[in-house]
């Protein structure tokens, strides 16, 4: 389906606002295929963020600056997240060692547990979604993102 009968809108003023129109639509409509996927898991797609990245370090102590400039959503409260992660036992906050002021963030086995489930439920669902298009076009469709927003 079309932007324009997605949105039922006859023309756009032109190509420019046309193609962010529907980067906007396209986005709140991953969003909520998103906030579908992780409601079993009582995690927002903010909170999956944190944890994907917490589980890619590994082990290493995460502080939370780290955390805030690897988010996909930087506009996200990370604190607040980390609080709410913490409190649901899916990740600890420890005073760091060297300089008392830091705080390191780790994942628990609890977090790491979750976020290898979600992930196969979300990358299940990612594929799924957007099969119909060749590996070529995927490299295109990333290419010109990648442009748009540079």
């Amino acid at each position: 389906m079309t932007i324009e009968e997605e949105i039922k809108q006859k023309k756009f003023k032109s190509e420019t606002v046309k193609a962010t129109i529907n980067i906007l639509f396209t986005s709140s409509h991953i969003n909520v295929r998103q906030t579908q996927i992780l409601k079993p898991y009582d995690i927002s797609w903010q909170q999956f963020n944190i944890l994907r990245i917490l589980r890619g370090r590994n082990g290493e102590p995460t502080p939370l600056k780290m955390l805030s400039a690897r988010m996909v959503d930087r506009s996200s409260n990370t604190s607040r997240l980390v609080e709410k992660l913490k409190n649901k036992g899916l990740l600890e906050r420890l005073t760091n060692d060297h300089d008392r002021r830091k705080v390191d963030i780790f994942i628990t086995e609890d977090g790491l547990r979750l976020v290898e489930e979600a992930t196969t439920a979300m990358d299940e669902a990612l594929e799924n979604s957007i099969c119909h298009l060749s590996e070529e076009e995927l490299i295109q469709l990333n290419n010109l993102l990648d442009r748009f927003r540079g």
